[in-house]
């Protein structure tokens, strides 16, 4: 598979947010990255479900959320609802993971779980098999524009040795720090999704920084 690119709609204007999906649409990117954060699970507060809405009436492109949030079960559903591809929520925010997933799923859409970069990819032994997708955070979440963490070389290396040995399906993204530098390494370890905010956003041509990603 082909690697996919998840620009971050966090390092977005929120004053043009039109003018930036529309650019994500005609862009080569895969997916569109929604980062939801609640400002306890997270040292942030993002935006919530009329931002989503908002996004959702213009994506033309699988939106990735991410629930950078306590207790995700009580909004799981009110994000299915807004046309979410996928659903991530952190191993470290559920005490009831199984049960968590098993809800994502039985509404019909993918399930992710996010691991800290302190989480050690052994956590998910007993879910790698239930989930769709596994996001490795290689910031400290709640702010973008942060360095990447080199651990997370080794972490990407683990999961995937995980995968192929319970033989999952399940994707690997990355998220947080990634540039034209450690993308190339990261996909050679086994990544399969690249989530850029910053280094997007903040380009001087933003099109063509995904597209450049989506060659590395």
């Amino acid at each position: 598979m082909d690697k996919l690119i998840a620009p971050s709609i966090l390092a977005a204007d929120f004053g043009n947010l039109e003018r930036d999906c529309k650019m994500i649409n005609e862009s080569e990117a895969d997916w569109f990255h929604i980062d939801i954060m609640d400002g306890v699970f997270v040292p942030n507060i993002s935006f919530g479900i009329p931002v989503l809405q908002s996004i959702s009436f213009h994506a033309k492109k699988p939106l990735d959320v991410h629930l950078m949030i306590l207790e995700p079960d009580k909004y799981i559903k009110k994000f299915a609802d807004l046309n979410s591809e996928i659903i991530t929520i952190h191993y470290e925010a559920c005490n009831h993971l199984h049960r968590s997933v098993q809800e994502i799923k039985d509404l019909g859409v993918k399930a992710g779980v996010a691991i800290n970069p302190h989480t050690p990819v052994s956590a998910l032994n007993s879910i790698i098999n239930e989930i769709d997708l596994v996001c490795l955070m290689s910031v400290n979440p709640g702010f973008g524009g942060q360095k990447f963490i080199e651990n997370t070389y080794i972490k990407t290396q683990e999961l995937k040795n995980l995968i192929i040995s319970k033989n999952s399906n399940a994707l690997i993204e990355i998220d947080g720090g990634v540039t034209y530098e450690n993308a190339k390494k990261i996909i050679k370890l086994g990544a399969d999704v690249l989530v850029a905010g910053s280094f997007v956003f903040k380009s001087k041509n933003p099109r063509k920084t995904i597209s450049e990603l989506k060659s590395v």
